[in-house]
Parts: C-alpha cells; sequence; structure tokens
C-alpha cells in the first residue's frame, strides 16, 4: 500500500484543495503537486500573485497558509500503478473527521478533478460550499486559461 501525504492545513485555513492522492513524483519528493508539469503551483501562483513555481516547499506551504489555503487528498493510502486516478485500487480515505478541530473556519472545499470530486456530497452534507474543478494534472489536457478561469470562478484568490 502507498501512503498519502500530510495535510498542509491549520487553524486558519478557510479553502481546503483536495485532490485524489500524490503522485508518484509526489510520493518521491514528499511534497503535493511534484510533477514538474502539474500545473497546481502556477495556478495557485496566478491566482493568489504569489511566486509559487519557482519557491521552495517550505515556502510554498508557507504562503498557502497566509492566504487561508490548505491542501490534502481524499485518500490517505491505496494501491496504484503510475500515476492516473484510474489506476487507484484498495483506497482507504482520509479522516475527514479531524477538520472542525484542525481548521475551523473551513468554509469552502474544493477538489482538484472528477475523482476528488467524488466526495462533494459529503463535504455539502457537513455544511461546506465546494467546487469541483478542473484537473492540474498533465493528464487532463483542458488549456491552462480555460483551467484558471474555472479555479478563479470558484473564489480562489479572494480573501478568506
Amino acid at each position: 500500500m502507498l501512503q498519502g501525504l500530510p495535510p498542509i492545513l491549520d487553524v486558519g485555513v478557510a479553502t481546503l484543495i483536495l485532490g485524489s492522492f500524490p503522485s508518484p513524483a509526489s510520493l518521491a519528493a514528499a511534497h503535493y503537486y511534484a510533477h514538474r508539469q502539474n500545473q497546481f503551483w502556477r495556478l495557485l501562483g496566478v491566482l493568489l500573485e504569489e511566486p509559487l513555481s519557482v519557491v521552495d516547499y517550505v515556502e510554498k506551504q508557507r504562503l498557502l497558509l497566509r492566504h487561508h489555503i490548505g491542501v490534502w487528498d481524499v485518500y490517505q493510502q491505496c494501491l496504484r500503478q503510475g500515476a492516473l486516478d484510474a489506476a487507484i485500487q484498495s483506497p482507504a480515505v482520509n479522516d475527514f473527521s479531524r477538520l472542525r478541530n484542525e481548521a475551523p473556519g473551513l468554509r469552502r472545499v474544493c477538489f482538484n478533478g472528477q475523482t476528488a470530486g467524488k466526495f462533494a456530497g459529503w463535504f455539502q452534507q457537513q455544511g461546506y460550499e465546494t467546487w469541483v474543478l478542473p484537473s492540474t494534472s498533465p493528464a487532463y489536457t483542458l488549456a491552462f486559461e480555460s483551467k484558471l478561469a474555472r479555479w478563479r470562478a470558484a473564489g480562489l484568490g479572494d480573501p478568506g
């Protein structure tokens, strides 16, 4: 079984971005969205007007938290060959009940792609605003500007 990464989370997080499960590159680097072709850091850098694509991982985390944004995945562990979500087998879901204590100001959950987005209903039932957004993965070939517009429409980059 592959083990996921710990969340980027603190008590100030108002928006949580959930992916499905880290890619092999992310697991090897021990940080989210480490694959150089993944557009996550570039996209959020534009939305937040921060140099996220060029700073180190510690600084990426600090800047996200300064903007009240957390990052995690829906699965804590799974079996998978390669990086595609379609190859995920035997997944175990993360314990989201901890969010009430660890991120009491959380009000919006954004899902990075359709696989993570399957959990939107559960989060809506918990009272969170949800957005299922286009995946930043290089496997999802929607143009960057189109992805950016959809992520901007979800309010990312807005205060709190």
